[in-house]
This record gives C-alpha cells, sequence and structure tokens, in this order.
C-alpha cells in the first residue's frame, strides 16, 4: 500500500494547497508533518498562516530532521517540506553538501519504509539563474540532488505552475 506522491513547484505556486486537497481526498484525517524551524517572525507568521488554512481534522506533527521518529504506518502524511527540511541538514552540517545529502537520503529511505501513503511537497529552486553567492549555489546543488533522488523514488510527481498541476510522472 506504500505511494510516494512529490509536488514539486515555485514559490507561490500552489504546492502546499494542492498537496492538503490530495491529502484529504484521500483520507478525512490526514497527518501533517511539518518540518520548519522558526528562524524569525516573518517566517514564523507563515507558518502561522498554514496552520490557520488546516483544519481540526489533521494531526499534526513537527519533526525537524528525523522523520522516521513518527509513525506514520497505515496513514496518509503530508510533510511539507522538503526544501525546509534539507536547509536543516545543510545548515547543521555547515554547508556541507555531501554529507547533508548522504543524511537526507538516508532518512528518507527510512521514513519512507514504512507503509503509508506520502506527499512530499518541495521547491524548484534552480529553475532562476546562477547565483554570485557561493552558499546559495551549494544549496542550490543539494536541493536539486535532493528532488531527483525523491523523485526517482516517487510514485507520482506533479509540477505546480501557477497554481495549476501537471503530471511530471
Amino acid at each position: 500500500m506504500k505511494r510516494i506522491i512529490l509536488i514539486t513547484g515555485g514559490a507561490r505556486s500552489g504546492k502546499s494547497a494542492r498537496a492538503e486537497s490530495l491529502a484529504l481526498g484521500l483520507d478525512p484525517n490526514p497527518v501533517y508533518l511539518a518540518t520548519a524551524r522558526i528562524w524569525d517572525e516573518e517566517f514564523r507568521e507563515r507558518v502561522r498562516k498554514h496552520q490557520a488554512r488546516r483544519g481540526p481534522q489533521w494531526t499534526n506533527l513537527e519533526e525537524e530532521k528525523v522523520l522516521s521518529r513518527c509513525e506514520v504506518a497505515g496513514r496518509v502524511v503530508l510533510v511539507d517540506c522538503l526544501t525546509l527540511w534539507a536547509t536543516n541538514f545543510f545548515y547543521d552540517l555547515e554547508g556541507d553538501v555531501d554529507k547533508a545529502l548522504e543524511a537526507l537520503k538516508a532518512e528518507f529511505d527510512s521514513f519512507t519504509a514504512q507503509d503509508a501513503t506520502f506527499i512530499f511537497v518541495t521547491n524548484e529552486i534552480g529553475l532562476g539563474g546562477t547565483s554570485e553567492n557561493a552558499l546559495q549555489r551549494r544549496f542550490t546543488d543539494l536541493q536539486g540532488w535532493m528532488n531527483q533522488y525523491a523523485a526517482s523514488r516517487a510514485d507520482e510527481v506533479e509540477l505546480m505552475v501557477s497554481g495549476i498541476p501537471v503530471k511530471i510522472k
């Protein structure tokens, strides 16, 4: 019964809303697994808006890195998002892309070994130009490689473009 769905796209493309709608269509009581760290007040407000959009039917979990701590077997679980999750590894491993990617892949595999339906939200941050900032270029590489890894294991992949889902896989 295990199923992996990846929803990707740019900022404000409708990824989270699409993922939430999909999850609720599959299960009236899905799990929402948030990976964000609250870095500042502006980000806290973004999180608050996301929370306000969801109703009481959601089981809300928060886990910054070790997703496999969350027992979700038999559930529909929305993970929002891979980009913030990767940021946590990248930051904690002081920008070491190889170590972060290795840790992300291992944890992704451990978490998705559970018999559940997984809906992952991620960002396509590499669609724009190449940054002049070396740190940003390294993170863009990490995110792109992690997205490829997740997509290779996904049963379905959707790209959100201006609020419209485009089936990729």
